[in-house]
């Protein structure tokens, strides 16, 4: 990663609220990773391992508590499976759902540079939220 911050781009990700992608497609121990922006042309994210079960408040669904390794700010958070992407293993979903972002988010995001997208935030509980998941739970 860059020394500098990330510019902030607005990207409009469509693909991601319509995955549809069972909880138990991942496990305790999965590498995963959340896409968040780019870096240079390719899609960049967050590396996370998988903990347990979790639920993830603002959509009323179960989800996954995951830990960052490299720590900081929100070393353990919680996601909804349709985030998530397997890291080490070979997955056909995963690698489908990654090319649609690609096909559908790098035409967006500048070719230089590292970006972040405005798509996800976390809440005060740290749960990782999409912007369209934003007003499914009080």
């Amino acid at each position: 990663m860059p020394d500098s911050a990330p510019l902030s781009v607005h990207a409009t990700d469509t693909v991601t609220p319509n995955r549809q992608v069972r909880h138990d497609h991942f496990a305790p121990g999965d590498r995963v990773v959340v896409i968040r922006g780019s870096l240079d042309g390719d899609l960049h994210g967050d590396d996370l391992t998988v903990v347990a079960p979790s639920w993830h408040t603002p959509t009323g669904q179960d989800g996954w508590r995951t830990r960052n390794p490299n720590g900081g700010a929100h070393t353990f958070t919680t996601a909804h499976p349709r985030y998530l992407i397997h890291v080490e293993q070979h997955c056909p979903d995963c690698v489908a759902f990654f090319r649609a972002l690609a096909s559908e988010l790098l035409p967006q995001l500048p070719k230089r540079g590292c970006t972040e997208g405005d798509w996800y935030h976390f809440t005060a509980l740290d749960q990782l939220v999409h912007r369209d998941d934003y007003g499914i739970a009080a």
